[in-house]
């Protein structure tokens, strides 16, 4: 037993891994840290005043402001998991990452990831008793309806990726140490494990791809739905209801097309998985306030109160 033991741990020599990046060609690199450093700053930008809009109006006393003023928040975690780090790497010549550091990372990856799911179909769910059952909504998505709901994101969220990390963690890795990607995720990091990792991988084939499939299959099932019940609205009740709806439909495609094609599959990775991350790991951030502002005039509303008060203070100010 000690000598199995004092191998697996001789086999566990590996204290980081190197990323390979988004390309090796130099150019392609100076213009990725380009584009990617401004569509991280629109991310901040783009979240951090929804949630001050949100806040600052007292429109989270709503349910759908209350959850998009959390999508907000989870938007600019779930990217900062990813994003500051492939950006400082671009202009790295080694770009390295520490095993705990890796570790931290997917668990931030899967963590933020799967919150974000859960919010999209929270929020599907608040849309459907809105629009479907317009006299009891305020019943049924009271305030504390609404913080458990939120509380089941996190909860559902943690599980999740507790069982990712512990499906890696468990694994020995003596080299290479070699990483095809500009992020810890689980596939890649299975491929440099020293032992079998078939049954790893199709747990995590199972949990990943089970809650991404399922909740958008649920999402589609719920909008479905609500689309076929906005026959009976008024036609400035379906107006209203399809701007909202749109939005929520849009970003449920970009966000679960990627995400489904990246773990509803077995334990493979292909050239193409760092494209197809960066949709669902920077793209559907960026996009998610852009989508929300423009197709919400509520928000929209809130947006100009904040700067009309800007710069009023600073017109008085001078």
């Amino acid at each position: 037993m000690a000598s199995w033991t004092h191998s697996k741990e001789k086999l566990n020599n590996v204290t980081e891994f190197v990323f390979w990046g988004l390309s090796q060609n130099p150019e392609v690199e100076e213009a990725c840290f380009v584009v990617f450093s401004f569509f991280y700053v629109v991310i901040l930008l783009g979240n951090f005043l929804i949630m001050l809009a949100v806040c600052h109006g007292n429109l989270f006393k709503m349910p759908m402001y209350f959850f998009l003023n959390f999508l907000s928040f989870v938007d600019i975690c779930y990217s900062s998991v990813t994003a500051p780090k492939m950006i400082a790497d671009i202009l790295a010549q080694n770009k390295t990452i520490s095993y705990e550091g890796c570790m931290l990372q997917l668990f931030g990856v899967h963590f933020f990831g799967c919150t974000e799911i859960f919010i999209l179909t929270v929020m599907a769910y608040d849309r459907y008793v809105a629009i479907c059952k317009p006299l009891h909504y305020l019943t049924i998505m009271d305030r504390e309806t609404c913080n458990k709901l939120l509380l089941g994101t996190w909860l559902g969220g943690f599980v999740h990726s507790i069982i990712q990390v512990a499906l890696v963690v468990q694994l020995p890795f003596c080299g290479p140490n070699e990483i095809d990607h500009y992020f810890c995720d689980v596939h890649p990091v299975l491929k440099l494990a020293c032992t079998d990792t078939y049954l790893v991988g199709v747990v995590v084939t199972a949990n990943s791809g089970t809650i991404a499939l399922g909740s958008f299959i649920i999402l589609l099932i719920s909008y479905t739905v609500i689309l076929v019940s906005l026959r009976k609205q008024s036609a400035e009740g379906r107006r209203k209801a399809l701007s909202t709806c749109g939005a929520h439909i849009a970003v449920v495609i970009i966000f679960f097309g990627p995400c489904t094609f990246m773990y509803m599959r077995p334990d493979t990775t292909f050239s193409e998985d760092k494209m197809v991350a960066v949709f669902y790991t920077i793209i559907t951030p960026m996009l998610n306030p852009l989508i929300y502002t423009l197709r919400n005039a509520e928000v929209k509303n809130r947006m100009k109160k904040l700067w009309s008060r800007k710069v009023f203070w600073e017109v008085n100010s001078k």
